[in-house]
């Protein structure tokens, strides 16, 4: 999803919304640490593709691993570790964490405060919980994106869904599940251990 791809124009914004928008990124920058499962969907109408999957996630900090596609994604901080297993390989980046097109988890909290108008929309029961969209529409007049609708968790202030449907009618849908906060979490999850995917056999691409 390029839910973090950042303008510099200023919009007229509905009131309602920002403050929606900024007490669930209030909320959810609090935290020492979280984690959460997801369900994400690709839905291509116009090539009759739908894409299925789940994953899961930790975020401390700007430290974060994200299992999805099959493969591992690991940040320390200052180096991303892509493990693919299938490939057998390790793909190794240094991250300029200042770039607007490097992700960092607080970028998932505040990515709508620069390039996008914002507005209210639907109020919807979910499983019991009441959910309030809202619509980001960008600025950028050549985006990919047609607008993001982010549906947030009004008793808990969590995101709970963000759907992003592009200029071509692709829709993908991140959906968290199981948020957990403040966990007593090993810091060793965030540090990649060259050595043992050496033994592996695992080409190492730096």
């Amino acid at each position: 999803m390029a839910i973090v791809t950042l303008g510099q124009v200023k919009a007229q914004n509905d009131p309602a919304a920002q403050v929606i928008l900024d007490k669930a990124s209030s909320t959810m920058s609090s935290y020492d640490n979280l984690s959460m499962d997801f369900d994400y969907v690709l839905d291509n109408e116009a090539e009759d593709v739908v894409q299925e999957l789940s994953g899961d996630l930790i975020l401390e900090g700007e430290k974060y691993v994200v299992n999805l596609f099959g493969s591992t994604q690991i940040f320390d901080g200052s180096k991303t570790y892509t493990i693919i297993p299938e490939n057998e390989e390790v793909n190794i980046t240094s991250a300029d964490i200042d770039e607007d097109n490097t992700f960092r988890p607080s970028k998932f909290y505040s990515f709508y405060k620069s390039g996008y108008g914002f507005s209210m929309d639907e109020l919807k029961n979910v499983a019991g919980k009441k959910i309030q969209f809202v619509e980001l529409t960008p600025i950028d007049s050549d985006s990919e994106i047609s607008k993001i609708l982010v549906g947030i968790d009004t008793k808990t202030n969590h995101i709970y869904q963000i759907i992003e449907i592009g200029v071509n009618q692709t829709r993908t849908i991140l959906t968290a599940k199981n948020i957990k906060t403040n966990q007593a979490i090993d810091s060793s999850v965030f540090v990649f251990d060259e050595s043992h995917y050496e033994e592996l056999n695992y080409m190492i691409n730096k």
